[in-house]
């Protein structure tokens, strides 16, 4: 899909990966987090082209440089029967923002639930990140107020896991 200022929205492909990993140390200093990616080139390689890839990455193009991407992997919903879409990560570049490359990438994960049945569309958005929230508003996005998002890292996974060992 061609967008405005010849940029160009497509399925990542293979030699995509170092400017898939710009893109999330940006989002990770955009969310002030910049120390907090461990990912790799050759991690995003096995995980979106290996022989069963389980994470996809939409990106925007421009002049030969990824400058925005959407990251997600599909769900399903025990209540209606169906797949849907998380998004990991949507980000686009600081300098790209305002020619509608955001909307176009959610547009086009909308179109893959659509095209394929999914019942679907969800992410989650930092309490403080105002512009996000309302660029989300805009587009019909509604906040999960009694939902919140559940985490087990490091020590308190493998410590949770180890209780499976032992039985």
């Amino acid at each position: 899909m061609t967008l405005p200022h010849d940029a160009v929205l497509r399925a990542a492909r293979p030699g995509d990966e170092a400017g898939i990993l710009a893109m999330i140390h940006a989002l990770a200093v955009y969310e002030r987090e910049p120390d907090a990616v461990d990912n790799t080139v050759e991690a995003l390689t096995a995980s979106l082209f290996g022989p069963d890839p389980r994470v996809f990455t939409h990106v925007v193009e421009r002049e030969g440089t990824i400058v925005g991407i959407a990251m997600w992997f599909v769900t399903y919903s025990t209540w209606t029967g169906r797949h849907g879409i998380w998004l990991e990560d949507l980000y686009v570049d600081e300098s790209e923002r305002g020619r509608g490359y955001g909307r176009a990438l959610i547009a086009s994960l909308a179109a893959v639930c659509v095209e394929r049945g999914y019942s679907r569309l969800e992410w989650t958005v930092l309490d403080w990140n105002a512009p996000s929230i309302a660029f989300y508003r805009s587009i019909g996005a509604v906040p999960m107020e009694e939902w919140t998002t559940q985490r087990l890292i490091g020590d308190d996974l493998a410590n949770l896991a180890r209780q499976v060992e032992r039985s």
